[in-house]
């Protein structure tokens, strides 16, 4: 399948900035409120927030997150359909693996792949089976939900 308007390494970089301060902002809310610190460097359960966001939000929201959303960018299948479940968990905890396995090249990989690649998609990509697009969701798939 034909990947359309694929989106670059400076957009998706910037998605994923908006993502990671609107979730450093609520965990250390929360983390305020139940163990009476912002942050602090030891592991705590909140620590998991922030992947469930970045997994379960593009299910519910037709592939975006809030730092997606702001820049005009979202995730889909391949073929150009909402993600999946799989997809999603695939994506995330898949690479998570892959990229910490491999002591972080396999993430500067992808950032290279990311800028250089004409359909702009990352391992991670690879691995869930997506790619990042500038195309919004079509009038039908709003009927959907």
């Amino acid at each position: 399948m034909e990947v359309h308007n694929p989106v670059g390494f400076w957009n998706r970089l910037g998605a994923r900035i908006i993502d990671g301060i609107l979730m450093g902002i609520v965990t250390g809310i929360i983390s305020a409120i139940l163990f009476g610190e912002f942050a602090n460097d030891d592991y705590n359960p909140l620590d998991g927030i922030g992947l469930l966001y970045s997994i379960l939000l593009p299910l519910f929201w037709y592939g975006y997150t809030v730092g997606k959303r702001a820049t005009g960018v979202r995730i889909v299948k391949k073929n150009g359909e909402n993600v999946g479940i799989g997809n999603m968990l695939m994506r995330e905890l898949v690479s998570i693996f892959v990229y910490t396995l491999t002591l972080g090249i396999g993430l500067i990989v992808s950032t290279f792949m990311v800028g250089l690649r004409h359909d702009k998609r990352a391992i991670h990509d690879f691995i869930g089976g997506t790619y990042v697009t500038y195309d919004p969701p079509e009038k039908n798939e709003y009927a959907e939900y």
